[in-house]
């Protein structure tokens, strides 16, 4: 059922006769990113881990994992345009320890059904890679069942972090859109 493959943009479902005279609609283009960081505190890994995503100085705002038919899902570690403080809409799984020795996995798993473009993204964190993967695999697994998609490309990502001696953080970030505040939204 599931095939791990880079994900492209999907091509749009012709829903009537004439498509020019009701395009599909655009999705936006996602970036998936991963970061990891070290602070003091369990505030300031997970500051040093949006960092290293290149999403710290953003206001995140968190959606429900649900990918818009028409989107890009893209792995990147570019800068996001942004003016300190603007919003982020995002899907995020994070994960924090602060004991010695401890070891943390966050990750983010995508699957889009080929017919139509729609999309899932779900996130985890966890103790190990492999317990993460997996609780990732099934939940992709469950909810493509639960609407009827048969035919997915899919994808993970995953950050992991070890504490040695100040509190860590990993992990990863669908960024969907950077919204300014004058935008009236």
């Amino acid at each position: 059922m599931f095939s791990e493959v880079p994900l492209v943009p999907a091509q749009p479902l012709d829903r009537s006769a004439d498509a020019s005279a009701h395009p599909a609609p655009a999705g936006p283009r996602i970036t998936v990113r991963t970061g990891s960081g070290t602070g003091r505190t369990r505030l300031s890994a997970f500051d040093a881990a949006l960092r290293e995503a290149g999403v710290a100085d953003l206001n995140l705002i968190t959606l429900s994992s649900v990918v818009p038919p028409g989107s890009t899902v893209v792995e990147s570690h570019e800068p996001l345009e942004h003016d300190h403080g603007d919003r982020l809409w995002c899907v995020l799984a994070s994960a924090g320890a602060e004991q010695h020795g401890e070891v943390v996995w966050a990750g983010l798993g995508w699957a889009r059904d080929r017919a139509t473009g729609a999309g899932v993204f779900v996130e985890h964190h966890s103790g190990s890679e492999e317990a993460l993967r997996t609780q990732i695999t099934l939940s992709l697994e469950d909810l493509c069942a639960s609407r009827g998609w048969d035919d997915v490309e899919s994808s993970t990502v995953v950050a992991t972090a070890a504490c040695v001696d100040d509190p860590v953080c990993a992990l990863a970030v669908a960024a969907y859109e950077v919204q300014g505040w004058a935008s009236g939204a």
